[in-house]
């Protein structure tokens, strides 16, 4: 990749940021209908502390749903390639949860959850632990015949064959569907905390947005939404970051 293609998101981002300005001075559009993008470096700086402890507290709730839909992900892949039974059971409950919009069960599970941080937990994790599930399953199942046979031929057990051949064979997908999950997790955060913010819950960017929408301060809900995005593209691009890291370490790439 040469510099240039690695600088034209940045340079096509900064035009866009300079047309939206210069379309809202031209037209002279009011800050409570769209505000400019100075409008809400403004209105940034003017909250930076409590949009900042927001953002904490989003990203908290994120990280703890990733970390947990990690291990259910990989629990339950490991179950479904070392039993039939366990896959009959596992794969269909896991695809009703992951098509069932989670702000549709959302306030259930806020009600059912005495804890309010849990709760948030519970319904990120319902959103993210599928593509972590899918793709390490698929991992497991796509490990070369040949190579489990040369494994059988050396008398090695089921779970040896699982543990030391399938499992490292389906690394990349892991850390792939783990990349998903740390986006999906950070949409579950946002949106759990939408319903919890209307039950009165104030934690959260969500939240923050909720308020100032009530409050028609339509800068402040631009820069929530704004530092909502660009922690969605930094858990992305450090995911993949480390997945390549991991992958180089393992000689997969």
């Amino acid at each position: 990749m040469t510099k240039l293609e690695r600088a034209a998101p940045i340079l096509f981002g900064l035009l866009a940021l300079g047309a939206w300005q210069a379309a809202v001075m031209l037209l002279h559009v009011p800050p409570y209908i769209v505000p400019g993008p100075a409008a809400i470096i403004v209105a940034f700086w003017a909250d930076k502390a409590g949009l900042l402890e927001a953002l904490l507290s989003t990203l908290t709730v994120t990280f703890t749903a990733l970390f947990l839909s990690a291990i259910l992900g990989m629990v339950l892949a490991l179950a479904m390639a070392a039993s039939r039974l366990a896959r009959a059971v596992i794969q269909p409950w896991a695809v009703v949860l992951q098509v069932t919009p989670v702000v549709a069960i959302a306030p259930l599970i806020i009600l059912w959850v005495n804890n309010p941080f849990f709760a948030l937990v519970v319904c990120a994790v319902i959103v993210a632990f599928f593509p972590v599930l899918s793709n390490t399953a698929t991992g497991l199942a796509a490990t070369p015949p040949e190579l489990v046979d040369l494994f059988k031929l050396n008398g090695a057990k089921r779970w040896q064959i699982l543990f030391w051949l399938r499992l490292p064979a389906a690394l990349p997908y892991f850390l792939a569907g783990l990349r998903i999950a740390g986006t999906l997790a950070l949409v579950g955060a946002v949106v759990a905390e939408f319903v919890a913010g209307s039950g009165g819950f104030a934690s959260g960017l969500a939240y923050r947005i909720l308020e100032a929408g009530y409050r028609l301060e339509i800068p402040r809900m631009f820069a929530a939404l704004t530092l909502l995005a660009l922690a969605g593209i930094a858990i992305y691009a450090t995911l993949g970051f480390l997945s390549a890291a991991i992958l180089r370490r393992h000689g997969d790439v």
